[in-house]
C-alpha cells in the first residue's frame, strides 16, 4: 500500500512560487499530484493508494484517480506519513510513502524500487540530501524521518539506500530550478498541460530562466 502527504493546496510548495502566476500555484501543485498519484497507481506493485489531506480540492482528485483519502492528522509531515502507513493501510501490509511532488515518476520505475527493497528502504533525492520513497516490510514501524537532511536521517536510522538510477523518480519539484529539471526529464500529462495552457517551455519556467 503506498501514502502520500498533502499540504492544503494554498500552503504547499512554498519555496516553488513564482515558478508560476502566484493565482495558479495550487494549480501546479495539484498538477502534480496527480502526475505523482497517477504514476502510484499504475504501478503493478501497488496495491492501492492512501492520500493523507486535508485540502477537499486534492480528496476529490484522489478518489476520482481511483485512491483512498484519509484526513491529516495535522501535527506536521511525519505525523500524516505514521498515520497513513501505520494505522490507515495498518502495519500487517507492505508500505511504501513518497511525496507528492514527483510529476516525472514513472510506474516501471515505483515497480523497479520496490522489486529491490528487501528491508526498510529509502529512495534519495536527486540531490543525495532528500528522500523521495521510504518502504517498510509488514509488521515494522514506518519511523519516517522527512526534513532536512532525511536521506542522512534515514540512514542512520537503519534504512537501506536503493542505489537505482531513476532520474525521473529522483527529481522532486521544491524550487522553479527542479520544475525546469523535471520538464526535461519529461514531466506528466497534468503538469505537461498546465505549463502548456501557461505557456512555458519544456525547458524553462520564468523563476528557473530569470537572471
Amino acid at each position: 500500500m503506498a501514502v502520500i502527504p498533502v499540504k492544503g493546496l494554498d500552503a504547499a510548495k512554498s519555496r516553488l512560487r513564482g515558478a508560476v502566476p502566484e493565482d495558479r500555484h495550487p494549480d501546479l501543485v495539484l498538477a502534480m499530484v496527480r502526475d505523482t498519484a497517477a504514476a502510484v497507481l499504475g504501478a503493478g506493485s501497488v496495491a492501492g493508494l492512501i492520500v493523507v489531506t486535508g485540502d477537499p480540492v486534492v480528496a476529490a482528485v484522489v478518489r476520482e484517480l481511483g485512491g483512498e483519502v484519509a484526513p491529516d492528522p495535522g501535527a506536521g509531515l511525519n505525523a500524516a506519513l505514521r498515520f497513513g502507513a501505520d494505522e490507515v493501510a495498518g502495519r500487517a501490509a507492505h508500505r511504501v510513502v513518497l511525496t507528492g511532488d514527483l510529476p516525472a515518476l514513472r510506474p516501471g520505475q515505483l515497480d523497479a524500487a520496490l522489486g529491490a527493497a528487501r528491508s526498510r528502504s529509502f529512495v534519495p533525492d536527486a540531490a543525495g540530501t532528500g528522500t523521495v520513497l521510504l518502504a517498510v516490510p509488514p509488521g515494522e514501524l514506518l519511523d519516517p524521518r522527512f526534513g532536512p537532511g532525511s536521506a542522512a536521517a534515514h540512514r542512520a536510522s537503519g534504512a537501506t539506500a536503493l542505489p537505482g538510477d531513476w532520474p525521473g523518480f529522483r527529481q522532486d519539484v521544491d524550487t522553479a530550478a527542479d520544475l525546469a529539471a523535471v520538464l526535461d526529464l519529461g514531466a506528466g500529462e497534468w503538469t505537461r498541460a498546465l505549463l502548456g495552457d501557461l505557456g512555458l517551455s519544456q525547458a524553462c519556467t520564468p523563476a528557473a530562466c530569470s537572471g
